[in-house]
């Protein structure tokens, strides 16, 4: 099974990314990229995407991102994000990729935009540290 194919039958394992109607977009060697359109079901009070939404991207996309630089599935033991702007717009997407790989653990970072008419604006940075999951 190539890659691709291997990220995408994981992704389609997720029922919580389902239900929250996220796409895998992109992966490679060391990176990842999700999508989720937004939907008025996704946002708080302020009419902004709540947080939780932009926090499942962030963790979903660096789990990708350092699974798939550590050749197999992933676990997430710790991330840490900063929200920047509130997140607006159709699309959020979530681009994350691996800055250092060593046997077991991967740190990866991840960027989240807002998508509106083709204009990203950035929305959150995040930060985290994926394992392996192998037994």
């Amino acid at each position: 099974m190539d890659l691709e194919q291997f990220a995408h039958s994981v992704f389609d394992a997720q029922p919580f990314s389902q239900y929250l109607g996220a796409r895998l977009t992109g992966v490679g060697q060391t990176s990842a990229e999700l999508s989720v359109t937004i939907t008025d079901q996704l946002k708080q009070q302020h009419g902004y995407v709540h947080g939780g939404v932009l926090s499942y991207l962030a963790d979903n996309s660096i789990t990708f991102a350092g699974g798939l630089a550590l050749g197999g599935n992933a676990l997430t033991s710790e991330f840490k994000i900063n929200y920047l702007k509130p997140a607006t717009g159709a699309v959020l997407v979530g681009r994350a990729v691996a800055k250092s790989v060593g046997k077991r653990q991967a740190v990866c970072q991840c960027e989240i935009y807002s998508v509106q008419d083709d204009q990203e604006t950035l929305c959150a940075i995040a930060q985290g540290t994926v394992v392996s999951a192998r037994s």
